[in-house]
């Protein structure tokens, strides 16, 4: 679908930049409407490259007003991205540049990611990192991440007992679940008892709603995504430019 789609916005583009925008289109008659018809379309007949070259700058405008969108956003929900006291706080809590990682226990991208994030924590002490369960992924999903929520209440240790559980439920085999991410809560020495009272509070729905409000707001439609500075990154873009968006974010160049 996307192959046929994207030149025939390309030709309509093409065809808007090619019309005479001075004057409404009731300036001209039908048989003069028609004759602009005729020509821009033997144009593009004769030159197709054009379209190649509307498309690209169709995308390039497109992904300028998805950029602007992202970091009004971020801006307008700045409090419950970097500041909700409802979410995992890792590496230096007084960094001078925030990573928000929205994630699924089932994402299999997720899993990929986990490394490049353990890796940023380890060699950037200027990075601080925050969690966000993103349970979009089906049920399983959710109960993991009402599992984890869970988890971080009852964390006393800055965030090293959530990321003890994160590391294991995250990075192990078999779909994540209530029993999967019970069994794990446990295997980690967690108070089971405490565990399933706070899964009944209204905590648990309040931590995942901010993280459902942050992904309407920004337009995130998947996972792994991030939050760097101003800048919204969605995918599994890989550590080389995790890295860079963070630079980005400090000094404003790729490398600092």
């Amino acid at each position: 679908m996307t192959f046929y789609l994207r030149p025939l916005a390309a030709a309509t583009f093409a065809l808007a930049l090619a019309l005479p925008t001075a004057a409404p289109a009731q300036s001209f008659s039908s048989d003069q409407r028609g004759e602009i018809e005729k020509i821009v379309r033997e144009y593009l007949l004769n030159n197709p490259q054009i379209l190649r070259e509307a498309m690209t700058e169709l995308e390039k405008r497109q992904a300028l007003a998805d950029a602007e969108k992202h970091r009004k956003a971020v801006t307008d929900n700045s409090t419950i991205i970097f500041d909700s006291p409802r979410h995992v706080t890792l590496g230096n809590p007084k960094g001078d540049v925030t990573m928000v990682e929205l994630f699924d226990y089932n994402c299999g991208y997720c899993k990929r990611a986990m490394s490049d994030m353990l890796d940023l924590i380890k060699n950037d002490p200027n990075l601080k990192v925050v969690l966000k369960e993103f349970p979009v992924l089906g049920e399983g999903s959710m109960q993991a991440a009402q599992v984890a929520v869970a988890v971080r209440m009852q964390d006393k240790t800055g965030g090293k007992k959530y990321l003890e559980f994160h590391q294991k439920l995250l990075g192990g085999r078999g779909a994540a679940d209530k029993a999967l991410a019970l069994a794990v809560a446990k295997e980690i020495g967690l108070d089971m008892t405490r565990l399933e009272k706070d899964m009944a509070s209204d905590e648990i729905k309040n931590t995942l709603a901010e993280s459902f409000q942050i992904a309407e707001a920004a337009g995130l439609n998947g996972t792994p995504s991030y939050v760097i500075g101003t800048e919204v990154v969605i995918g599994a873009v890989g550590l080389p430019a995790l890295k860079e968006k963070v630079n980005l974010a400090r000094c404003g160049k790729a490398t600092c």
